[in-house]
């Protein structure tokens, strides 16, 4: 009967080690929860720098563009700034 109830307690206290050292991993500062959070921001914010890195070629092969390109400085002009060349009559289409 003795050995039956040091056997039981040595398992319930196995058990409940366990589950602590579980717990523990699980659940502070440092655990598992954290780490997959960080690393699901991570993943995020690498993201965010392709896209920036791919906007930021853009810009600047658009940079490049418009320091070569005469008829791109000529569009951009007509384009943003509303210019045009001499005898010329120029047509606002305007959408609703």
């Amino acid at each position: 009967m003795k050995a039956i109830s040091n056997k039981l307690i040595i398992r319930i206290l196995i058990i409940v080690i366990f589950l602590a050292t579980i717990s523990f991993l699980v659940l502070n500062e440092n655990g598992i929860l954290k780490f997959l959070k960080m690393k699901s921001e991570m993943k995020q914010l690498n993201d965010e720098i392709v896209k920036a890195e791919d906007r930021l070629k853009t810009l600047n092969a658009e940079i490049d563009s418009l320091k070569t390109s005469r008829e791109k400085i000529e569009r951009v002009a007509r384009e943003k700034f509303d210019m045009m060349k001499k005898n010329e009559k120029v047509f606002k289409i305007e959408e609703k």
